[in-house]
C-alpha cells in the first residue's frame, strides 16, 4: 500500500473516531432515550384512544414516518429561522431524530401491548387493579420484554441515520471525514474508512443485542411475536 494512503489513513483515524465519541455516541444515546420516552407515551395514548391526543399522536406518527429524515431535518434547522425559531445544530439533530425514534418506536411498543393477551386486562380488573396500574404493573413489563428486540434494531439504525446531522453542520464522524477528504483528495479511501468505522460501532452493538437476548429468555409465544414486529417494521 502506498506510503501516503497509509499515513493519511493512520492520520485521520483518531480525529474520525474522537469525533464519534464526542458526538455521534452521544447524539445517538441522548436521541433515542428521548424518543423511546415519547414512544411509550404515544403507544399508550394510542392504545387507550383518548380523544383528541390519539388523533395529534397518528398525525404525528403519519407525518414523521411519511417524510425523510433529512428533510425533516432541513425545516428545522434551515426552515424554523424564518419563523423566528432558530435552534443550535446540535439541539436540532435531537428533537428531530427524537421524534424520528418516537414516532417508529411507538409502533412497536403499540404491537408489543397489543400482543399481551386480553385475558391479562380482564383479571387484573377482576383483582381492582385501575386501568393505569394494569398497564404499569402487569401489562408494560412483558410489552417491554418484547419490544427490546425489535428497539434495538431501532438503536442501530440511528447511529447510522447520525451521519445526516453532518447536513447541519454538526461535527460528528462523517462530516469530518468531510473536511478531511476536502483537504486530502482521497474521496475512496476516507469514506471506506469511516464507514469500517461505523461498522466497528454496529457489530459491537449487534454483539449487546444477542447477547441481551439471549439473557430475556424469551418463550417461544414471545420469539413470534418479537419476529412478527420485526417484520411489520420493514
Amino acid at each position: 500500500m502506498d506510503g501516503r494512503v497509509v499515513s493519511i489513513i493512520t492520520e485521520s483515524f483518531w480525529p474520525i473516531l474522537k469525533a464519534g465519541f464526542q458526538y455521534t455516541i452521544p447524539l445517538t444515546l441522548i436521541s433515542f432515550a428521548l424518543g423511546t420516552f415519547i414512544a411509550v407515551i404515544v403507544a399508550v395514548i394510542r392504545i387507550s384512544k383518548v380523544k383528541g391526543l390519539d388523533l395529534i399522536c397518528r398525525f404525528y406518527v403519519w407525518v414523521i414516518r411519511g417524510t425523510p429524515l433529512l428533510v425533516q431535518l432541513f425545516v428545522v434547522f434551515f426552515g424554523l429561522p424564518r419563523v423566528g425559531i432558530i435552534i443550535k445544530p446540535i439541539p436540532a439533530g435531537i428533537l428531530v431524530f427524537s421524534l424520528s425514534v418516537g414516532a417508529y418506536s411507538s409502533e412497536i411498543f403499540r404491537a408489543a401491548i397489543q400482543s399481551i393477551p386480553k385475558g391479562q386486562w380482564e383479571a387484573s380488573s377482576s383483582l381492582g387493579m385501575s386501568y393505569i396500574q394494569t398497564l404499569r404493573r402487569i401489562i408494560l413489563p412483558q410489552a417491554v420484554k418484547i419490544a427490546i428486540p425489535p428497539l434495538f434494531n431501532s438503536f442501530i439504525a440511528l447511529v447510522k441515520d447520525t451521519s445526516l446531522a453532518s447536513t447541519i453542520t454538526v461535527t460528528e464522524m462523517f462530516l469530518v471525514t468531510q473536511r478531511i477528504t476536502a483537504r486530502t483528495y482521497e474521496p475512496l479511501i476516507m469514506y471506506l474508512e469511516v464507514g469500517c468505522i461505523y461498522l466497528v460501532f454496529c457489530t459491537v452493538l449487534n454483539w449487546i443485542q444477542t447477547y441481551t437476548e439471549s439473557k430475556l429468555m424469551l418463550t417461544q409465544s414471545e420469539k413470534k411475536k418479537v419476529k412478527e414486529i420485526t417484520e411489520a417494521q420493514i
